[in-house]
C-alpha cells in the first residue's frame, strides 16, 4: 500500500473514530459505515487486506492491549464459559454454518464450506465489550465477553489452517486435524508461559529506563507471536499468555513506564482498531468485483442464510453451555453466581464478526494442488463479508436496546465505591505507619511542614473515596471530590499560564518551562485519573 493512501486510510479512520464518540453509534459501526461510503466516491484508492500484514502485525498488538487490560482473575474466575465460547462454539459454529453452506450452495464441495465455516466462527468482541462498559452491564459478563475474544482468534485460526489444508488436498486426516490443533493451542500456551517471566525481569531491570521499557513493551506482543508461528504454534495464544501475565504484573513496573506505556498502548490500539473496522468498509468493491460467476440476487440469498445460521447457531450454544453445567454439577451451582435467561440472550446476540474474519478470508488460497482454483473462493470472501457487515449492522445498533429493554442488573456502583474506600482506607493506615517507621531513622529526618505535607497528601487520598459516597452539590451535581478535583484543575492551568507568560517574558527559558510544566503535567494527570475513577 503507498504512503499516502496509508496515511488517508489512518488520518480519515481516526476522525471518523472521533466524531464517533459525540455520537450515540458505537464506533466500529461508523467506521464500517463510513468505510462503505468512501469506497464508491470516486478517486478513492482500492485498499486490500492483505492478510501477511493484519494477522502478524496488527492482529498481535490488538490482542496484547486487550490482555493488558483484561483481569487474570477475573477470566480464571470464569474460564469455564470462556473456554466454552472461545474454543467449544468456535468449533460448533465452524462445522454448524459450514455445513449448512455445503447444504445451501450447490456444489460447494464439504470441505471448502467447512473453511467458511471456520473464517467466520469468531466473534470480535470490540463493539460488544465497548457497549457492556457504556451501558454499565455486570462484570462477569463483560469478562466474558472479553475472555472470548482473547483466545477464539486462536482457536478458528487453527481449525482455519487444518480445513484448508484438507480442502487444497494437502492430505490432511481428522486425526491429523486433532493432532495440529492440540500441538498449536499447548504449543502457543507454552510459548507464552515461557516468555513471560524473562520479558518481566527484563521489564522490571529496565525500570530506570522509561523509554527502553515502553520500546521493550512495544515488541513484545510481535516477538511472542513471532516466536510461537516459527514453532507451528499458535502465536494468538502465545501474546495473550504474555500479556495476561504483564498485566497482572505492571504493579512492579516503574509509575513513569505504567504512564507512558498506558497513553502509548491506548494510541496504538485506537490508530489500529480504527484503520480495520474502515477498512472493512473499503473492500465492498474489490469483494464484489469478484462475484462475477453468481448473479447479486443468488448472492444475497447465500448471505442471508448464512447470517441467520451464525446468529442461530450462537443462541444455540449459548443456551445449553450456560445451564447445563450447572445442572449436572453441583459444585458449578454453589461456587458460580446465580444465572437468569436474560445473561445468555445478551452473550449470544453479543456476537459480531470483525477484522479477523476477514483477514482469515483473504488468506486463503487461490489455487489447489495441481490444477483448479479454491472452490468458490470470491463467494466465500463475499459470505465473510457480509456476515460482518450484517452482524456489526445489526447486532450491533440493536444490542444497547436490548440490554435495556431486558433491564438486566448493572453494576452496583456504591458497592464498588465503598469497597475502593475500604482499600484505600487499609492502603493508608499502612502507609501511615511506613512513615512513621522511617521518621525514626535520623536519615529520614525532614522539617515539620513537609511531615505534614506528606501526612496531608496521605489523608486526602484516604478521604476523596469516601468523599464521592456523599450528597452532591445540589447546584453543580458534583460531589464534594468532584468539585476539589475541577478546582484543583483550575488552579493549575492558572499556574501553567503564568509559567508561559514567564517565558513569553524572557524571565525563564524554554527548558525550565518544560520543568515546569512537566510537574504540572504529572499532577494534573493524577487529578483526572482519580476523578475518572
Amino acid at each position: 500500500m503507498a504512503v499516502m493512501p496509508l496515511f488517508l486510510l489512518v488520518a480519515g479512520s481516526a476522525a471518523v473514530a472521533g466524531l464517533a464518540r459525540r455520537t450515540p453509534v458505537p464506533a466500529p459501526l461508523l467506521l464500517v459505515t463510513a468505510g462503505l461510503a468512501a469506497s464508491y466516491i470516486p478517486g478513492v484508492p482500492d485498499y486490500t487486506l492483505d492478510p501477511h500484514i493484519v494477522l502478524p502485525l496488527v492482529l498481535p498488538p490488538l490482542l496484547h492491549t486487550a490482555a493488558l487490560d483484561s483481569s487474570y482473575l477475573g477470566l480464571r474466575a470464569n474460564l469455564r464459559p470462556v473456554a466454552l465460547l472461545s474454543v467449544g462454539y468456535v468449533l460448533f459454529a465452524t462445522f454448524v454454518v459450514g455445513y449448512a453452506a455445503y447444504l445451501v450452495i450447490p456444489g460447494l464441495p464439504l470441505t471448502a464450506a467447512l473453511v467458511l465455516g471456520a473464517v467466520v466462527a469468531p466473534p470480535d468482541a470490540v463493539a460488544a465489550t465497548a457497549i457492556a462498559r457504556k451501558l454499565g452491564l455486570p462484570h462477569r459478563i463483560t469478562t466474558i465477553l472479553q475472555g472470548e475474544s482473547l483466545f477464539n482468534d486462536a482457536t478458528a485460526i487453527t481449525a482455519y489452517k487444518v480445513l484448508v489444508a484438507a480442502a487444497i488436498g494437502a492430505g490432511v486426516t481428522w486425526g491429523d486435524g486433532v493432532k495440529q490443533f492440540a500441538v498449536a493451542s499447548v504449543g502457543g500456551i507454552g510459548v507464552g508461559l515461557v516468555l513471560m517471566v524473562p520479558l518481566h525481569w527484563l521489564r522490571v531491570r529496565l525500570r530506570e529506563s522509561a523509554l527502553l521499557e515502553n520500546t521493550l513493551s512495544l515488541l513484545i506482543p510481535f516477538v511472542a507471536y513471532a516466536a510461537a508461528e516459527q514453532l507451528h504454534a499458535s502465536g494468538v495464544l502465545a501474546v495473550v499468555v504474555v500479556a495476561l501475565y504483564l498485566g497482572h504484573r505492571s504493579w512492579q513496573v516503574d509509575f513513569e513506564t505504567r504512564l507512558q506505556e498506558d497513553a502509548v498502548w491506548k494510541m496504538v490500539s485506537f490508530i489500529l482498531e480504527s484503520a480495520v473496522f474502515a477498512l472493512i468498509g473499503l473492500q465492498l468493491p474489490v469483494v464484489v468485483r469478484g462475484l462475477e460467476e453468481f448473479g447479486a440476487a443468488q448472492a444475497l440469498w447465500y448471505a442471508a442464510v448464512m447470517f441467520v445460521v451464525v446468529v442461530l447457531s450462537r443462541f444455540v450454544w449459548v443456551f445449553p453451555a450456560t445451564f447445563l453445567p450447572r445442572l449436572l454439577s453441583a459444585r458449578i451451582r454453589t461456587r458460580e453466581p446465580e444465572v437468569t435467561w436474560t445473561a445468555p440472550v445478551i452473550v449470544g446476540w453479543a456476537g459480531m464478526r470483525g477484522v479477523v474474519s476477514l483477514a482469515i478470508a483473504f488468506s486463503i488460497p487461490s489455487a489447489l494442488h495441481g490444477d483448479g482454483s479454491f472452490p468458490a473462493r470470491n463467494l466465500v470472501l463475499f459470505l465473510t463479508f457480509t456476515t460482518v457487515i450484517a452482524t456489526l449492522v445489526i447486532q450491533g445498533l440493536t444490542l444497547p436496546v436490548l440490554i435495556r429493554a431486558l433491564k438486566l442488573p448493572g453494576r452496583d456502583t456504591q458497592a464498588e465505591t465503598l469497597a475502593e474506600a475500604q482499600a484505600q482506607n487499609e492502603a493508608s493506615r499502612a502507609a501511615e505507619e511506613r512513615l512513621d517507621e522511617l521518621l525514626q531513622d535520623p536519615r529520614n529526618a525532614l522539617p515539620g511542614p513537609l511531615v505534614d505535607r506528606l501526612r496531608s497528601v496521605m489523608e486526602r487520598r484516604r478521604n476523596s473515596v469516601w468523599e464521592r459516597l456523599g450528597a452532591p452539590n445540589e447546584i453543580t451535581g458534583e460531589s464534594a471530590d468532584e468539585t476539589y478535583r475541577r478546582l484543583a484543575r483550575e488552579m493549575i492551568d492558572a499556574e501553567r499560564r503564568v509559567f508561559v507568560q514567564l517565558r513569553d517574558a524572557r524571565r525563564i527559558d524554554d527548558e525550565m518551562l518544560r520543568t515546569l510544566l512537566r510537574r504540572l503535567d504529572l499532577e494534573e494527570a493524577t487529578a483526572y485519573r482519580e476523578s475518572a475513577a
